[in-house]
């Protein structure tokens, strides 16, 4: 299964466009990283020229302001090795103390009224990277007020002192992505990760603030739906707000091989069991969705921004779908 040929639905157009041209020409001026090119993002050429996503949103916020990027922090090299992930391994270099700024300014510059900060995993530092992180999110609140700032956190190794760190900056929603079930945490993560301490992060988020969680998982290594159900399940239980599924892509040969691609019939069902079932607030589930791109932004920018019941939310960010079998 996993050396046959990809099904249609797996397409991606190439980046490409004006908007696509200008937001990769503000990185290189501020020397920033993001997600969408370090970990080769299917939906780069969707998400920088501001089309439509895979969870259906036309541009953060649906503001009509057009493109988006996710800010990758931190440098682009990982202290981890997750066999699924294309960000390269070791090398790390000290952190630029300018980045919180140079983010800032981009961000203004892009024009962008919901942004999305993730990192590579910085075990190398004291602190883990949990100050930069924090500075970087302060830094862009101080500067835009009504921004909606949503980040994707490393685990900090289960630290509570660190991932408070991320809780008093006060982002808008806090997500750290448990990636796959608990049978596959390892070959799929690093050992250094792992199922119960990621959920720990989310419980500790949960618990100790009103912010919106968020987490990830990816199908296509092999899981089995009752695996994929309790996972749904061990989340929930732990007050997850907001879940994202979709299919894994190998970036490389060096990578793990796919086991099995899912029809987005099958993602249809898990949003339902997610939402009506499990309880989350809101499900983006398709093939190309992504954690980091526009899975969940319309629903969250409905609900905090405009007040929105949560029915209300996930209608409008559906509605809004020219995508809507991958939502």
């Amino acid at each position: 299964m996993s050396r046959a040929r990809k099904p249609d639905w797996l397409k991606s157009r190439p980046p490409s466009g004006q908007e696509f041209a200008g937001i990769r020409e503000t990185l290189r001026e501020y020397d920033l990283h993001t997600v969408c090119e370090e970990a080769n993002c299917p939906n780069l050429g969707e998400c920088w020229s501001g089309r439509a996503g895979p969870d259906g949103s036309d541009g953060p916020g649906d503001s009509g302001g057009g493109g988006t990027a996710t800010f990758m922090l931190m440098g682009d090299r990982c202290s981890r090795a997750c066999n699924f992930c294309d960000v390269e391994t070791g090398g790390m270099e000290a952190l630029d103390p300018d980045e919180p700024e140079n983010v800032a300014d981009a961000v203004a510059e892009i024009g962008l009224d919901y942004v999305v900060l993730t990192s590579v995993d910085r075990d190398d530092l004291p602190d883990q990277g949990a100050g930069h992180f924090a500075e970087t999110i302060r830094e862009i609140k101080a500067r835009h007020p009504g921004i909606l700032v949503e980040v994707l956190i490393p685990d900090f190794q289960g630290e509570d002192r660190l991932v408070r760190k991320i809780i008093d900056a006060e982002p808008d929603v806090i997500a750290h992505n448990v990636e796959t079930v608990e049978r596959l945490q390892f070959p799929v993560r690093d050992r250094r990760a792992g199922y119960k301490q990621s959920l720990s992060v989310l419980e500790q988020v949960e618990r100790e603030s009103d912010i919106y969680t968020k987490t990830s998982i990816m199908l296509g290594h092999g899981e089995y739906d009752h695996e994929v159900y309790q996972t749904l399940a061990d989340l929930r239980e732990r007050g997850v707000d907001i879940v994202t599924l979709g299919q894994y892509l190998r970036p490389s040969r060096d990578h793990l091989e796919v086991q099995r691609y899912d029809h987005p019939v099958k993602y249809k069902t898990w949003r339902r069991v997610a939402e009506e079932e499990l309880g989350f607030l809101y499900c983006a589930s398709g093939p190309m969705v992504r954690s980091s791109y526009k899975a969940g932004e319309l629903f969250v920018d409905a609900v905090l921004r405009e007040g929105k019941s949560v029915e209300e939310a996930r209608g409008f960010a559906r509605s809004t779908s020219r995508s809507q079998s991958n939502s």
